[in-house]
């Protein structure tokens, strides 16, 4: 437990036993919000007392005068109290934050197993493009909370299904087949998803001369849609896929297996993996079995032309079409199939889609169905729902080639890490290896903070520039303070030794508060699926760290108790910001 929860304990006890108060409104015991201190009154914490003013009908400032008087003598560590202005500010003795920062240290690999396991899905990507900035979010964010569940002592399992079929992905191979001439990622020495993006480009481009050429002759819009040669070859190419034509199959293979070649590329530049893939080609045919199982139950029901329908209109929403007259299915029956698979096949407990908010209808119609099913685990299924991410430019369009690609973005990220280091000219005594590790963990670090220090709900706008900033809230500057404090432990031979009776000054105090909340921060952020909780924490703890670092003297400090406290404060702040860090799925590096 850290120090606020602690005096928070200590005070809704004090609270429950002077007042024995309830809110009418609110069942729960009526608690005080307990801060650290920031202001330029003394005191380490400050309690706000006005949620009581209304309730005891006393002044802010006797309801504070009375619970400083009961923290000082029923506590063992309030130092001193004073009230300024119907806030309770109190100072809390130094060897209650000693032994805090002990405690800290000795339990800080420790987490207590919650016997829960979580499966949390992301990237999911089509097999017709490469992956592009929206791609690079998504994937952050899954990841990222992947290793916060983990963190906070949940089993986790990362998954993805990989789109791999559909008129889409015939797009692609159709183009191929047409303007292609045999070209491999290895005659073109082109990366294998972006070769078939490439395809998938120039198919739209041919389309759309084909629709221009018929509108000229007189059909309408929609008329030269559906007529276009090239759409309706590519509808033909999909028709043999089904049926499972060899030649179609074959050059699905491959140009599928060119795709997946690129995509582990991407995600391991991008520091993401996963432990289970899936992929549609084979889970499209799933849900077909639960749509009989619905209607025996009589929770949906069959139109005259046979297709079939779920009513949600008592969930305020709509029908469903769940299965087409001709008896194929649609993607929410795919989805259905796939989440009673997971839950048959793994021991979980939770199952967190994150796919960007213009799917909430999707997945809000998907949970309802299910719960409609019997499923009880339904109410366990989650959709880590994020905004999407705009360039100054504005959006971006697959099909008409103007993404932003994921590739493209984090070797531009590599190469202003560099630019940068090089101007500061602070690794010019490491090996070109170290300095090429240096500019990639800075590069791409400075992408995932900028990326994740947003809540995951906000729609945001990447600036590349921005975000390689070595100054601000920004991976750079965390990362600078990392390897200021790896530096200073070099310096000084660091071993650590017994620290006896060392006396704290603010700052020491401050820093302390700051490093024990890191759990509870991981458990927030794990409870509302947020990295930006974590990203934020990790900020403030710089700046409180760089405060500190700025004020006292370590390596030229006379006192050996002094200096020794100091550097344990140094090498633990720097192992919280390591790990804060690596929740991100950021690195460190010890020079920059």
């Amino acid at each position: 437990m850290n120090i606020k929860d602690l005096i928070q304990h200590k005070l809704a006890e004090i609270v429950q036993t002077n007042y024995q108060l309830e809110d009418q409104n609110n069942p729960k015991p009526v608690t005080l919000e307990v801060q650290q201190n920031k202001t330029e009154y003394e005191g380490d914490f400050t309690i706000v007392t006005f949620p009581l003013v209304k309730i005891l009908k006393k002044s802010p400032d006797q309801i504070a005068t009375d619970l400083g008087n009961a923290l000082s003598t029923r506590t063992d560590f309030v130092q001193s109290y004073h009230v300024v202005k119907g806030f309770l500010n109190f100072k809390v003795k130094n060897e209650f934050f000693l032994d805090n920062f002990n405690s800290i240290k000795e339990n800080f690999d420790k987490v207590e197993d919650k016997n829960k396991m979580v499966m949390v899905e992301y990237s999911s990507p089509n097999t017709n493009k490469p992956l592009h900035l929206g791609h690079i979010r998504n994937n952050l964010l899954g990841y990222s909370v992947s290793q916060i569940l983990k963190a906070d002592g949940y089993e986790v399992i990362k998954t993805q299904i990989i789109n791999d079929r559909g008129i889409h992905i015939c797009k692609s191979m159709l183009a191929w087949e047409k303007f292609g001439n045999g070209a491999t990622p290895q005659s073109t020495q082109t990366k294998g998803d972006k070769l078939v993006g490439n395809y998938y480009v120039e198919f739209d481009k041919n389309y759309k001369a084909q629709i221009k050429e018929l509108t000229e002759k007189g059909q309408s819009e929609d008329e030269a849609k559906k007529n276009a040669p090239i759409i309706q070859e590519a509808q033909k190419m999909l028709i043999d896929w089904e049926k499972g034509d060899e030649k179609v199959r074959s050059l699905w293979n491959e140009m599928n297996s060119w795709v997946y070649d690129g995509f582990n590329e991407t995600y391991q530049r991008l520091g993401v993996d996963f432990d289970q893939v899936q992929y549609e080609s084979n889970t499209y045919i799933l849900g077909k079995d639960l749509i009989q199982e619905g209607l025996n139950k009589g929770v949906l029901y069959r139109k005259d032309d046979g297709s079939v329908w779920c009513d949600l209109t008592d969930e305020g929403l709509d029908h469903k079409l769940l299965l087409r007259s001709d008896g194929t299915s649609v993607y929410m029956t795919q989805d259905l199939g796939t989440a009673v698979q997971r839950f048959k096949e793994n021991n979980i407990q939770k199952l967190i889609y994150t796919v960007g908010n213009e799917q909430d209808y999707h997945f809000d119609v998907l949970f309802k169905i299910l719960k409609k099913l019997g499923y009880n685990w339904a109410e366990n299924l989650y959709h880590l729902s994020y905004g999407m991410v705009e360039l100054p430019e504005g959006k971006m369009k697959s099909r008409e080639g103007t993404v932003v690609d994921a590739d493209d973005l984090m070797q531009e990220m590599y190469e202003t890490a560099k630019e940068k280091a090089e101007e500061l000219g602070k690794l010019e005594n490491l090996s070109p290896e170290e300095k090429e590790k240096s500019y990639e963990t800075v590069g791409i670090g400075a992408l995932k903070y900028f990326m994740l220090k947003v809540d995951p709900k906000k729609k945001m706008l990447f600036n590349p520039k921005e975000s390689i900033d070595f100054n601000g809230n920004t991976g750079p500057f965390i990362q600078y303070t990392y390897a200021r404090i790896q530096s200073l432990l070099n310096k000084a031979n660091y071993h650590e030794q017994k620290v006896s009776d060392y006396e704290m000054n603010e700052s020491e105090k401050e820093l302390v508060a700051n490093l024990s909340n890191f759990k509870e921060v991981i458990a927030k952020a794990a409870e509302t699926l947020s990295p930006a909780l974590v990203a934020n924490y990790v900020y403030d703890l710089v700046k409180s760290y760089n405060s500190f670092y700025q004020n006292n003297p370590i390596l030229n400090q006379d006192d050996d108790n002094a200096k020794q406290f100091r550097l344990q404060l140094s090498e633990l702040t720097g192992k919280t910001i390591k790990k804060g860090l690596s929740l991100l799925g950021i690195g460190t590096v010890d020079r920059m």
